[in-house]
């Protein structure tokens, strides 16, 4: 027969597995977010596109750009601060680098439309 302690530590473990996942959903719900914030910076370059003074239109838009830039930093913290304080067991983590070279590679991204956005 299985001692309790076992069954109380295993489902501990299940526990600890299930956060591990639910932060790598986060991780992505947070990508998504940045990326719907630059999808807004598209929509408003669209609206607005007649609309004078003209700098005015690309400085809001800029604005939602720059919250795309911080979604991403801010959601690669956050997933790397919980993932340090966590151990899986039957899962496995993303890795820390995988989420900043993610983080990194949107950020990037994002900057990119945020410069092409005043070029145009």
């Amino acid at each position: 027969m299985t001692n309790k302690n076992d069954l109380a530590e295993d489902r501990t473990d299940w526990a600890e597995d299930r956060t591990i996942l639910a932060n790598e959903r986060t991780f992505a719900a947070w990508i998504r977010t940045g990326m719907g914030s630059l999808a807004v910076t598209l929509g408003l370059q669209a609206l607005f596109r007649d609309f004078e003074p003209t700098w005015v239109a690309k400085a809001v838009a800029s604005i939602f750009v720059f919250g795309a830039i911080c979604i991403f930093w801010v959601a690669q913290r956050t997933a790397s601060a919980t993932q340090r304080r966590l151990d899986g067991h039957d899962t496995t983590a993303p890795s820390k680098r995988r989420m900043l070279f993610l983080s990194v590679l949107f950020s990037l991204a994002a900057f990119a439309v945020g410069v092409i956005l005043w070029l145009l």
